[in-house]
């Protein structure tokens, strides 16, 4: 008996328009995705009164400290200080977000349905979503 010929898979080639609209719709999730994060990584960061002494000063403490007890929690102290300054510092960085947010979040809303309400619930400023287009309508489905 003959061997049964196998029909071959014709190969599909993306249009490059196709590709730009998948490379867009990838850089736009990722700015709303990022965005998003920086938000709650925000509501996160702990409020309240700059310390009174920096890392330098409190680190003079430690080594002036002959009780190993007093010494560790200045360690401590200064840890959480260096970690407070270290998370004020990349808030810069939600501007530079929120700038690509701006840019990327109506038509990503748009194309998959998210509502204004669902971004405000999310935690995204009104002032952002205006700036954004993003009208506040709501949903009639």
């Amino acid at each position: 008996m003959p061997a049964k010929k196998t029909a071959k898979k014709a190969t599909r080639k993306m249009s490059d328009e196709h590709k730009q609209a998948l490379a867009e719709g990838r850089r736009q999730g990722k700015a709303v995705r990022d965005y998003l994060a920086a938000l709650e990584a925000e509501a996160r960061r702990p409020r309240g009164r700059k310390p009174a002494q920096g890392p330098s000063e409190i680190q003079a403490q430690i080594d002036a400290e002959p009780d190993p007890a007093k010494r560790l929690d200045l360690i401590q102290k200064r840890l959480d200080i260096e970690e407070r300054l270290a998370s004020e510092n990349e808030s810069a960085d939600l501007e530079a977000l929120e700038q690509d947010f701006v840019a990327a979040v109506k038509p990503y809303a748009e194309r998959k349905g998210i509502s204004y309400t669902a971004l405000r619930e999310a935690g995204v400023p009104a002032a952002v979503l205006k700036q954004a287009g993003v009208a506040r309508t709501r949903r009639t489905s």
